[in-house]
């Protein structure tokens, strides 16, 4: 169960965020706010503090959170984002750390390593971290050691397609686990109840769980569909603005609870 959860408003920015998809158009800028504020309201229903921190206009992709640490139940491990734009927003998020993490429960990914959030998967005790554009293998080292360091484990997911590992497959507890695209075969996962997200739907694989309910990008019915059948109370967010720069639920939030 998650206590706390950190945002980060979107600035206006926000329309010159890294992009794979300049098709979508820029983000728009008053719609990114409400379906942000949407996105607090639908964190809060799950029972959490929410920290909302002010924009940074300096840095467009600022709002995506998850990308500049991982913090577990043991250990807070400050990244070092793979995209150069990115790399100083993680510098801005350790003095918020602090306030729920001691100092020595504060790790940080040194250079040459590079490491997004977005790469990070828990399952449990254990992290999938997803090497990938992003995210290097020594990073992948780094990260790894430091969890052991912490009492966790961890492996590594190779990326052939995916610009996250969270992109396309998600864990939603109860060994239950949203798999699309490149990791469909992946034999890394078939220890879990595998549920196929339609191709046709494959942004929605990013749902995020919170507290037993399970927030899914709205848009998405048969997605919807799918996680209601398996049993769990469902909040939808619109974040369309969102995925014009790459971005998904779980990337707009950083999701834990409070070692202070």
């Amino acid at each position: 169960m998650f206590k706390n959860i950190i945002v980060r408003r979107p600035g206006k920015s926000i329309c010159d965020g890294i992009t794979s998809a300049p098709e979508l158009g820029k983000p728009n800028y008053e719609l990114a706010m409400k379906q942000h504020d949407a996105y607090i309201s639908a964190l809060r229903k799950c029972g959490c503090e929410v920290t909302v921190l002010e924009e940074m206009e300096e840095f467009p992709d600022s709002c995506f959170v998850e990308d500049t640490a991982v913090l577990t139940k043991n250990v807070a491990i400050i990244s070092r984002p793979g995209a150069e734009t990115r790399r100083r927003e993680s510098e801005y998020m350790v003095d918020t750390i602090k306030k729920f993490y001691p100092e020595d429960k504060i790790e940080y990914i040194q250079a040459p390593g590079t490491m997004e959030g977005g790469d990070v998967m828990m399952v449990g005790n254990h992290f999938y971290i997803g090497k990938s554009a992003r995210t290097n293998e020594e990073g992948c080292r780094q990260f790894i050691a430091l969890l052991e360091k912490h009492g966790h484990t961890g492996s590594i997911v190779e990326l052939k397609e995916m610009l996250h590992l969270k992109t396309g497959v998600n864990y939603l507890e109860n060994n239950n686990m949203l798999v699309s695209g490149e990791f469909l075969t992946n034999p890394e996962f078939d220890k879990y109840n595998k549920y196929e997200i339609p191709s046709d739907e494959a942004y929605a694989a990013n749902c995020i769980w919170v507290n037993d309910k399970v927030i899914v990008p709205e848009g998405y019915p048969k997605v919807k569909a799918l996680v209601e059948e398996m049993g769990y109370e469902v909040l939808t967010v619109d974040t369309s603005e969102y995925r014009k720069i790459d971005g998904g639920l779980s990337c707009l939030s950083l999701r834990f609870t409070s070692l202070k």
